[in-house]
């Protein structure tokens, strides 16, 4: 389980920036500490980049649609939420894994600026991905694109997210998706797990105690056991959704919650790939400009996405 080489020199580096101390910190704090993209060279370029304005009741969404080169007329579309523990994150901290999932998986992509905890808690970011979603698939002419070959993917906690869409579009009558595309994602808020006894000590980038407070923000005073659709590994039927890809990470605190939830998808017969890549950690999609090794994985995940969506 050793670390990759360049995860380890990245781990060095990011270890000299100062981090808020979460006894105390803000939402603004950890925001204005965190939300500065790491762009490494030019951005990949995609034949169109769309700035979009969501309608939904009481409130509009920014978004952005990314159509990768060679797409042809009307390319499939995904839905990408975007990690950061529901706090923190933008379009533009995850502008790179929007492009490289893109280019990957020959989908256009829509990712989502949901509304954020502390200031909009449980379940106001999951109805906004739903509400994104259910606007996106009725649109396939505006935004150019095939909405009827839909998928859902994210990051994190943005993969917390594209797990309840999945639950929601069964539950709710649609709308129907192909794909759901879960890169490292939050299911489960036990912390005691053996990877984050392995690996959420803090210098691994995402730590234990940093995913408590998450949590805190995220749930605030409700119960994570009247939250099914933030605690999805929990949830007693898994069965009827949509056919899955899982890509954790070896070296996070959160590989096994997501593992366990492949297995628990697979045996409510849902058709899942899951794969531990190894020597990454948390957030390594985001860093594959750092990190050569990443490219094999996105590409993993861009052919999944591929061919959920044939």
């Amino acid at each position: 389980m050793a670390l990759d080489p360049h995860v380890a020199a990245l781990l060095e580096m990011l270890s000299q920036m100062p981090i808020p101390d979460l006894a105390t910190a803000t939402a603004d704090e950890m925001r204005a500490a965190a939300d500065n993209p790491m762009q490494l060279g030019e951005p990949l370029a995609m034949a169109r980049v769309e700035e979009i304005e969501i309608p939904l009741e009481g409130r509009t969404l920014a978004a952005r649609l990314y159509v990768p080169a060679d797409a042809g007329d009307a390319p499939p579309l995904t839905l990408y939420y975007h990690g950061g523990g529901w706090v923190i994150g933008t379009l533009d901290t995850h502008d790179s894994s929007c492009r490289a999932l893109a280019a990957a998986s020959g989908s256009a992509v829509l990712s989502v600026a949901y509304r954020l905890a502390p200031e909009c808690r449980y379940p106001g970011p999951v109805e906004d991905c739903y509400g994104a979603l259910c606007w996106a698939a009725g649109q396939g002419e505006a935004l150019g694109v095939d909405a009827t070959r839909l998928a859902v993917a994210g990051d994190s906690a943005g993969g917390n997210l594209s797990a309840a869409m999945a639950i929601l579009a069964r539950d709710r009558g649609g709308p129907p998706l192909r794909f759901q595309l879960l890169i490292y994602p939050v299911t489960d808020d036990d912390l005691t797990r053996k990877s984050y006894l392995d690996h959420g000590g803090g210098d691994k980038f995402l730590s234990t105690e940093i995913m408590r407070w998450f949590w805190k923000q995220y749930l605030g005073d409700t119960p994570s056991s009247e939250a099914p659709l933030a605690v999805m590994l929990r949830n007693t039927d898994l069965s009827g959704l949509a056919p899955a890809a899982v890509l954790a990470a070896e070296c996070d605190p959160l590989c096994d919650e997501g593992m366990a939830y492949a297995a628990r998808l697979e045996a409510a017969g849902v058709p899942t790939e899951a794969v531990a890549a190894p020597g990454m950690i948390h957030g390594f999609v985001s860093m594959a400009g750092a990190i050569p090794a990443a490219q094999q994985w996105i590409d993993w995940a861009g052919n999944a996405l591929r061919r959920g969506l044939a």
